[in-house]
């Protein structure tokens, strides 16, 4: 038996310190959209604990007033039911349920990632291409690439459109909130905006292969434009360019641990190439097609064509 307990007591102190270790990014946003999803998550935890301390609770006060040893507790082998206890049962869930449900049909379309987030800046445009096993990211604007590595000005919107040229993944920045899927043939979009400058953690947060698990990039909030000018000028003077469809397949192709890399130009159109390279025969010519799929909270709606090659 103090076998058992020693077992158990060492158990406790080493899950203990695990979690100790874990990173709390998600309660630590650094961005507009992350700090919304955080108090939907402690709103929402909230509520829950509103059933769950009371049970809790209960379950240790019967425990000791119903013991075996307690002569003095009531004794009644045949009941079996109550209109009150049945009216708590019943009733606080529901008026839980729907206050959450109102809550998060609310905060779901305020944080659809497809809708601009409302600022006074110009916003910056980033195409992003998911591959095995690495992110390439391209600046229609600005005409350069990188690889892993993207910079945007704090308090400046970014406009997000994702795809993949390979299989499904899942663009997630946890400090700056929102995760949507890259799909091949297809475009998705999401919405950030960084509040506080620095440099933070992005990754494929879904399956894609042995190699995912690297498949990391840096996300840079610049203190202000003219620090993002000089990361961009920084690109530009790369003596690397992907300037052809065979320059992005060989970047494309299936690689791990891939280095940050920059390309000082790029070739026009070549996110919409990707992206309709995956298409039917009569899509080309076609603006991408779109999924509207807000993943981490938000509903999926997911167009007819993503399940049949159609067009809408």
């Amino acid at each position: 038996m103090n076998y058992k307990k020693s077992i158990g007591a060492i158990s406790l102190v080493a899950a203990a310190l695990l979690l100790g270790g874990c990173d709390m990014v998600l309660m630590d946003p650094k961005g507009a959209v992350g700090v919304k999803q955080k108090e939907l998550i402690l709103i929402a935890i909230g509520l829950m604990l509103v059933v769950v301390i009371p049970v809790i609770f209960m379950s240790i006060i019967f425990a000791v007033k119903y013991r075996e040893s307690n002569k003095s507790a009531t004794y009644r082998p045949n009941w079996s039911h109550s209109n009150k206890i049945e009216l708590v049962c019943w009733t606080v869930p529901i008026i839980i349920v729907i206050i959450l449900g109102a809550i998060t049909w609310k905060t779901t379309h305020e944080l659809d990632p497809y809708q601009p987030l409302v600022s006074d800046q110009e916003p910056v445009t980033i195409e992003v291409i998911s591959a095995d096993w690495k992110w390439i990211f391209i600046y229609p604007e600005q005409g350069i690439a990188t690889v892993n590595e993207i910079a945007f000005p704090t308090g400046v919107p970014v406009n997000f459109k994702i795809t993949s040229d390979s299989v499904m993944n899942s663009f997630f920045i946890p400090s700056l909130g929102g995760q949507i899927y890259a799909m091949a043939g297809m475009q998705t979009k999401l919405h950030l905006i960084a509040n506080e400058p620095g440099t933070y953690k992005g990754f494929s947060a879904s399956y894609s292969g042995h190699g995912f698990s690297d498949m990391k990039f840096n996300a840079i909030a610049t203190q202000d434009r003219q620090g993002f000018d000089e990361w961009v000028q920084k690109v530009k003077a790369s003596p690397k360019t992907m300037d052809t469809m065979q320059a992005f397949d060989e970047v494309a192709k299936p690689s791990t641990n891939v280095p940050v890399t920059y390309f000082s130009s790029v070739k026009p159109n070549l996110y919409q190439d990707i992206v309709l390279k995956f298409g039917h025969e009569h899509h080309k010519g076609h603006a991408p097609v779109e999924s509207k799929d807000e993943s981490a909270g938000h509903s999926m709606h997911m167009s007819h064509s993503a399940h049949t090659g159609t067009e809408e």
